[in-house]
């Protein structure tokens, strides 16, 4: 689908890529009906919980040093601030410098949604910039504006003869997508609209490579993987700054830790100004690290120093790998996960002998923007490998009746209120919060050694869910698990 970057708004990834939030089958069913173009979009009777698109969205944002975000809405919408506050901050702290950005809500009350307060908000960004000086201005809307049809766009319009840094409208009304990762492309469209620039007639040739993640905690490692293939790695958005992020149109290739979260910058870069995008499996385990150092060594040139670099490390961890891999054969696991770690994770597993009997993808992706289905699906799809899988946005108690009907050894999830719920039930249960806890060689070494801590040390567990009462009932335990949701009329 081609990216329209004269629009300030993004269509939501239900139509755009035909993503979904309700499906029960297998592994190959799903996999088979999203290359043919079958599968539909299923809902639910009943929610239980979700996250909104917006906090997704502005948190990307905010992760961008000394810059101003305009959330123009209630005071209630303002509570991504605080997750604002922690991208800015608290991760510029972690990574030793400075970051001004700063998080402004326009506390929208009843008046300003019966009569509108477009007036309002024009003075608040203009004061916004006299005040802070950012080096630009994201002004976002919120379901309270995107309701009563709230014009940012004319005030964006408007105050940008006023102020001379980028000012653009972000788009991201909590109600227009079911798909919180929605956000993640919203945040990308607007970078890509007001800060990325056409590449220099003139500029240099560089050795950059645009590495979309979330928190760059393995920055130091990666830094020195890369340059032992003479490439540099430009890290976003988490503390870029604005300068960075206006030359991503000139660097070598982009690559992301997750195809959910930078699918949409990915493509746009290669679409507008012909910069590469790595599509490959990602870089969980073994097999999906090296896949993607190779596709990364084809597009820059650099495979032979690759393959060296392989080679190397393949001699140092193979070995360690495989000795632990002989306590982990047969043993069985549920999955909870956005699906650009569900399905990469469920190959992890398998490589290390752990059977999958169940997972979950908080959404799911039927394709990519260039029409391709998601490689982590087609890699399982093209090696046999299936089981049971659904889809499923955080339903909590949607996991509650799997663990209970396939009792796995453990359950594991990148979401810390799903993992309680687990480890409540009795279930042995892994965070896979940090974004490389299975980022190649040395990673995946540590993840099956903290497989094995977890299923050998279970006493908390136990103990817990002895003491523990679960609000669900004999009654919805013996429920079937194929019947969560209805089909769409």
């Amino acid at each position: 689908m081609s990216v329209n970057l004269t629009n300030s708004n993004v269509a939501v990834r239900e139509t755009r890529i035909g993503s979904i939030t309700g499906y029960i089958g297998s592994l190959k069913d799903l996999a088979e009906k999203s290359v043919c173009g079958t599968l539909k979009g299923c809902a639910r009777c009943f929610s239980q919980s979700s996250t909104c698109l917006s906090l997704c969205g502005l948190s990307q944002l905010a992760g961008i040093r000394d810059v101003a975000i305009v959330h123009h809405g209630p005071s209630g919408c303002s509570v991504t601030s605080s997750n604002s506050y922690y991208m800015s901050k608290v991760m510029a702290k972690k990574r030793g410098v400075t970051s001004d950005t700063v998080y402004v809500g326009t506390d929208m009350n009843e008046k300003d949604t019966i009569f509108g307060s477009t007036e309002a908000l024009r003075k608040i960004i203009l004061e916004t910039y006299r005040r802070y000086k950012p080096k630009a201005i994201f002004v976002s809307s919120s379901c309270a504006t995107g309701i009563i049809g709230e014009d940012i766009d004319s005030v964006v319009d408007e105050v940008k003869d006023e102020i001379d840094v980028p000012v653009v409208a972000v788009h991201c009304e909590g109600f227009k997508s079911k798909i919180w990762a929605t956000g993640f492309d919203i945040s990308d469209h607007a970078v890509l609209q007001a800060i990325v620039q056409k590449p220099r007639p003139n500029a240099p040739k560089n050795n950059k490579i645009n590495f979309k993640n979330f928190f760059e905690s393995a920055r130091p490692e990666i830094i020195e993987i890369f340059k032992q293939f003479d490439l540099e790695p430009v890290f976003l958005y988490c503390n870029s700054t604005v300068e960075e992020l206006s030359t991503l149109s000139e660097n070598l290739a982009t690559t992301c830790i997750c195809g959910t979260l930078g699918n949409y910058l990915g493509n746009a870069l290669e679409e507008k100004y012909g910069v590469p995008y790595v599509r490959s499996i990602n870089q969980c385990g073994i097999t999906g690290f090296e896949a993607w150092l190779r596709e990364i060594g084809k597009v820059t040139n650099r495979s032979e120093k690759i393959e060296k670099y392989i080679e190397e490390q393949r001699a140092i961890y193979l070995p360690q790998i495989e000795e632990v891999k002989k306590e982990l054969q047969g043993l069985t696991a549920v999955l909870g996960m956005g699906p650009g770690y569900t399905f990469e994770v469920s190959r992890v597993l398998n490589e290390l002998g752990i059977k999958v009997v169940w997972a979950l993808a908080w959404h799911y992706d039927k394709k990519y923007e260039n029409g391709d289905t998601p490689p982590s699906m087609k890699y399982l799809l093209d090696n046999n490998i299936d089981f049971e899988t659904s889809v499923a946005d955080q339903q909590n108690y949607e996991v509650m009746n799997i663990l209970n009907k396939y009792k796995p050894d453990m359950y594991l999830s990148r979401h810390p209120g799903s993992t309680v719920w687990a480890i409540k039930n009795g279930t042995p249960a892994v965070y896979v919060a940090d974004e490389y806890m299975i980022f190649g060689y040395k990673h995946t070494l540590e993840f099956a050694k903290t497989v094995l801590d977890t299923v050998r040390n279970r006493s908390f567990e136990e103990n817990l869910a002895k003491r523990t009462k679960l609000p669900y009932t004999s009654w919805w335990y013996e429920q079937n698990v194929d019947k969560f949701f209805e089909e769409t009329k």
